[in-house]
């Protein structure tokens, strides 16, 4: 487990992260999520050691993390690092042996990827001749080569397709399979709520929430949606709810009426209701999505 303890970064007068304390788990996927200058890439460099803490504790395992620890991480900066002249397979190499491996062990590990990605045929070219997708997966490729006992991936999904994110989606879960834990940071809300076990939202270098997609979610407020066999417009007249649209036979409302008794009282006002006018085909609690509550605890 990669633990964060009360981390500050101030450039001058600037305090960039104020204060963050965050664990990301052995096994799970944890989303990084915050709107631009809201401090997550600085955060990561300084899990990574690449940036200096003003204040606070990076821990790993229980104990304070070293250098040693640092580099059996797989890490994948926001700004690419890969060297633009040089061949792709030529340049997994290199990075490998940085991380510890053997040349030979590194260009298996690099030929196994390239295959995996459908980039095996481009392995004797430059970087620079690759698409900004498919350098995206030769930098994917270098956080994976030593088999790390941790990732830290900044924005992995940017310029990816729809058949790349199901390639990385699932190289990232044989991570977790193995006890890895995952951090990585993105715009992508929706791809987050449906990826990730855990999430962290940040906004102005601050902590504002965190657990898992059920628990952001359940600090929304409780909708229901019915849907009927007549037209639904009757549920303007039922107190303690705010409807928040009606479609015909279909009405998604709000509860709000803690005086009237609460939703469970409100829930059995809508089905007598509904039974009294005609058949209810669905009475169910509605969860605001991520992006929802993400408005709502960054605003």
């Amino acid at each position: 487990m990669i633990e964060t303890r009360g981390l500050v970064r101030r450039f001058g007068e600037h305090v960039a992260v104020d204060d963050v304390s965050f664990d990301v788990p052995g096994g799970l996927l944890t989303g990084f999520v915050g709107g631009n200058g809201a401090g997550k890439t600085t955060t990561m460099r300084m899990i990574m050691g690449l940036l200096a803490l003003s204040a606070g504790e990076v821990r790993w395992q229980g104990r304070p993390i070293t250098a040693a620890d640092r580099r059996r991480f797989g890490y994948m900066p926001e700004e690419r690092g890969l060297y633009p002249k040089q061949k792709i397979l030529d340049q997994l190499v290199y990075l490998g042996e940085l991380s510890g491996l053997t040349a030979s062990a590194a260009r298996d590990s690099a030929a196994a990827s390239l295959e995996r990605f459908g980039l095996t045929d481009r392995a004797g070219d430059r970087v620079e001749k690759l698409s900004l997708g498919n350098q995206q997966r030769v930098q994917i490729i270098a956080a994976l080569l030593n088999q790390p006992q941790a990732l830290i991936l900044d924005e992995p999904f940017s310029g990816l397709d729809p058949a790349a994110v199901d390639s990385m989606v699932d190289l990232l879960r044989e991570e977790t399979a193995r006890g890895v834990p995952v951090l990585f940071s993105s715009h992508q809300l929706d791809l987050v709520e449906r990826l990730c076990d855990r999430i962290v939202v940040l906004r102005a270098g601050r902590v504002v929430v965190e657990g898992t997609v059920e628990e952001l979610r359940a600090r929304g407020p409780e909708r229901l949606r019915l849907v009927t066999d007549g037209d639904a417009g009757w549920v303007r007249d039922v107190a303690g709810l705010d409807v928040v649209a009606v479609d015909g036979p279909e009405a998604l409302v709000q509860v709000t009426a803690p005086d009237e008794g609460g939703a469970d009282a409100v829930r059995r006002v809508l089905l007598t209701e509904g039974l009294a006018r005609g058949e209810v085909r669905e009475l169910a609690v509605v969860r605001a999505p991520l992006s929802e509550i993400y408005r709502e605890v960054t605003a």
